[in-house]
C-alpha cells in the first residue's frame, strides 16, 4: 500500500484548527462548545472521541481515513464493546451532528435522524446488562447484518441465521460468528462459553454441522432447517439461561 499523504495535505481545513476535535467544534456553530471532544496527541488530525452523557453508552470514536478524505464513526456499548452505530461520511457538519446527538443521549434512531449517514447495527441498548436482553440484542444485530450482506452466498448465510433464530433452543443461546461459522454460547461477551456444534453456510448452497470449528463432521445438508435440527439434537441438556460473560 502506498505511503499515506501528510494529513495536513488531505485535511487542510482540519489542520487550520490544529485537531479534529477543534475542527468539529468550529463546524458545529457552537453546539459542541460544552462537549468534551478530544483528539489523540499522536494523531490529532485523524482521531477524535466524543463521550456520552449516558453511563451505558461508550464514547463515539471518529477516525479520518489516511488515503482518502472521509471519516468513519463507531459508537459502542461499554460492557461488550460492540458497535451500536457506525457509518462513513465526507461531511464535517454531518459528523458534528452525529457527535452531538450521541453525546446528548439521543435514542439511536434519533442519532440517525440527526445525521443520515449513521448506520444502526441492529443492536439495542441494554442499560442494566441483562444477559437475556443482551442475547436478544445480539440476535437482532446478527439478523440485520445477514440481511445487509452482499457477498456471493449471502442469501445462504441469511437463511441459516433465520433458521437458527426460529428455533427456540438456539434463540435462547447467545449467538456469535467465527469466520462466518455460526456458533452459540451460554454466556455473553466478553467471555464466551461455547456450547453445541457450529453451523456453516457453504458457497455451494449447502449447510454444514460440525463438532469443532468449521469442519462439517456431523453432516452436510441441502436446507438450513435440516442443519439447525441436527444442531439442536446435539445440544447438551439441561441448559440454563444465558449468563453474563466476565
Amino acid at each position: 500500500m502506498p505511503t499515506p499523504p501528510d494529513p495536513a495535505v488531505l485535511y487542510p481545513d482540519i489542520a487550520v484548527h490544529g485537531s479534529l476535535a477543534a475542527a468539529l467544534r468550529a463546524g458545529a456553530e457552537g453546539r459542541l462548545d460544552a462537549v468534551p471532544v478530544t483528539s489523540s496527541e499522536a494523531e490529532p488530525l485523524l482521531h477524535a472521541t466524543v463521550p456520552s452523557t449516558l453511563p451505558h453508552r461508550g464514547p463515539l470514536h471518529i477516525t479520518a481515513w489516511e488515503h482518502r478524505r472521509r471519516w468513519s464513526i463507531r459508537g459502542e456499548e461499554p460492557f461488550q464493546t460492540l458497535a451500536l452505530v457506525d457509518g462513513l461520511t465526507t461531511d464535517l457538519a454531518e459528523l458534528a451532528g452525529a457527535a452531538l446527538a450521541w453525546h446528548d443521549g439521543e435514542a439511536l434512531d434519533a442519532v440517525r435522524r440527526a445525521a443520515p449517514f449513521v448506520h444502526l447495527t441492529g443492536r439495542f441498548e441494554v442499560p442494566d446488562n441483562d444477559p437475556g436482553r443482551l442475547t436478544a440484542s445480539e440476535w437482532q444485530g446478527m439478523r440485520r447484518e445477514a440481511a445487509e450482506l452482499t457477498y456471493a452466498w449471502h442469501e445462504t448465510y441469511q437463511a441459516l441465521v433465520e433458521a437458527a433464530h426460529a428455533e427456540p433452543a438456539l434463540r435462547a443461546l447467545y449467538p456469535f460468528t467465527s469466520h462466518w461459522a455460526l456458533r452459540f454460547s451460554t454466556t455473553t461477551r466478553p467471555a464466551l462459553t461455547v456450547v453445541g456444534p457450529s453451523l456453516s453456510a457453504n458457497s455451494d448452497g449447502t449447510y454444514g454441522v460440525g463438532r469443532g470449528f468449521v469442519t462439517p463432521d456431523l453432516g452436510t445438508f441441502a436446507t438450513a432447517h435440516e442443519a439447525v435440527a441436527l444442531a439442536v439434537r446435539h445440544l447438551p441438556s439441561p441448559l440454563g439461561p444465558v449468563a453474563l460473560g466476565g
